[in-house]
């Protein structure tokens, strides 16, 4: 039981804080203290060519930067192959509006792996690391991902307390009574206090606190909900951290920074800067948005259909009404549909 309680708190960890290093150079109001900051995260280059971005995607989605969070499943510092990404994130920023739509891909996805056929998403990372996940992502959902973000984090109580909390709203006595069940155990690991949440309705949270509510998966929604509310606690994070003078900001800064593996550069970072005022987070979403489960040789999500959901994507989030899958969609989502049955 402890090394799953442990394992659930870095696999929230590992999303928050790698959104949190995003969107503080995002919103932050002071940054010439940071450029040498950023050379302390753990920089590769990828080949661009072997992503999977085609030209047509390329074009179509031109005016977007979307870049691929993962958060991954290591027990030591070793970041790249041979680890599960259990966390997937997109966070897609819209280069006019300035938009940041945050789109979480659930790790049981049943989609097609290059070299490995039809599995679950979260085992792309392992196979290959973060190039093979990437362009599973670009093949899988027709998208132009050539940047990411990987970490192994657990600390995200104490990230919650640094910033003294966050704002977050206990909707029903159901989710407060799981939430506060979840509060025990997660003290137990973090080695901090149990204090229990009090009521419904908008509560300030601690960092055992904003976790255990992470960790709610048995109300209505199951591990979606569960997914939707992490993004909910990465949102208050980000809301609590536009609030932080410098000093707080380069103390926050200096906790996280060490724990990144990126192809993201310190210049490609500051070229944001112009726009720092503008961006905010717009849209949450889980992805695919229908589903149903199956058990073949293990349980996947399997999308209903393939095609359809990117379809979807591409409508709600990146504004294509016109938008036409490609020839690799289509004869992926029949291939799903062939090994399922599943077409509806």
């Amino acid at each position: 039981m402890a090394k799953k309680q442990v394992r659930g708190l870095k696999i929230f960890g590992k999303i928050v804080l790698v959104l949190i290093i995003i969107l503080l150079v995002i919103i932050g109001s002071t940054f010439l203290f940071v450029y040498n900051k950023l050379n302390k995260m753990q920089k590769i280059y990828l080949n661009e060519e072997e992503l999977g971005v085609s030209s047509q995607i390329e074009n179509n989605l031109s005016g977007y930067r979307n870049i691929a969070i993962f958060g991954v499943d290591s027990r030591d510092d070793n970041l790249e192959k041979g680890n599960r990404s259990d966390c997937i994130i997109i966070a897609s920023i819209n280069n006019e509006t300035k938009d940041v739509n945050l789109i979480s891909v659930y790790r049981d996805t049943y989609v097609e792996i290059e070299g490995h056929g039809l599995d679950k998403i979260t085992h792309a990372y392992s196979y290959g690391s973060a190039p093979l996940a990437i362009k599973t992502l670009n093949t899988n959902l027709d998208l132009n991902i050539k940047e990411f973000i990987t970490v192994n984090f657990d600390s995200v109580a104490e990230a919650v307390d640094q910033l003294g909390g966050v704002s977050i709203n206990i909707e029903t006595q159901e989710e407060l009574k799981y939430l506060n069940n979840y509060i025990k155990e997660t003290s137990k690991v973090t080695g901090k206090s149990d204090e229990k949440v009090p009521a419904v309705g908008i509560q300030t949270l601690n960092g055992v606190q904003a976790v255990a509510y992470s960790r709610i998966r048995y109300t209505e929604g199951g591990d979606y909900k569960r997914t939707e509310r992490m993004r909910t606690v990465i949102e208050a994070m980000v809301n609590k951290l536009k609030t932080k003078n410098i000093s707080e900001i380069n103390a926050f800064i200096d906790y996280i920074l060490p724990k990144v593996y990126t192809n993201v550069t310190a210049g490609e970072v500051f070229a944001l800067i112009p726009n720092i005022t503008n961006f905010k987070i717009s849209k949450s979403i889980g992805w695919p948005y229908e589903t149903k489960g199956i058990t073949l040789d293990r349980w996947y999500g399997v999308p209903i259909t393939l095609e359809s959901n990117v379809i979807r994507l591409h409508k709600e989030v990146f504004s294509e009404t016109q938008y036409l899958p490609s020839e690799k969609i289509k004869v992926v989502s029949n291939n799903i549909i062939n090994k399922t049955g599943y077409n509806k």
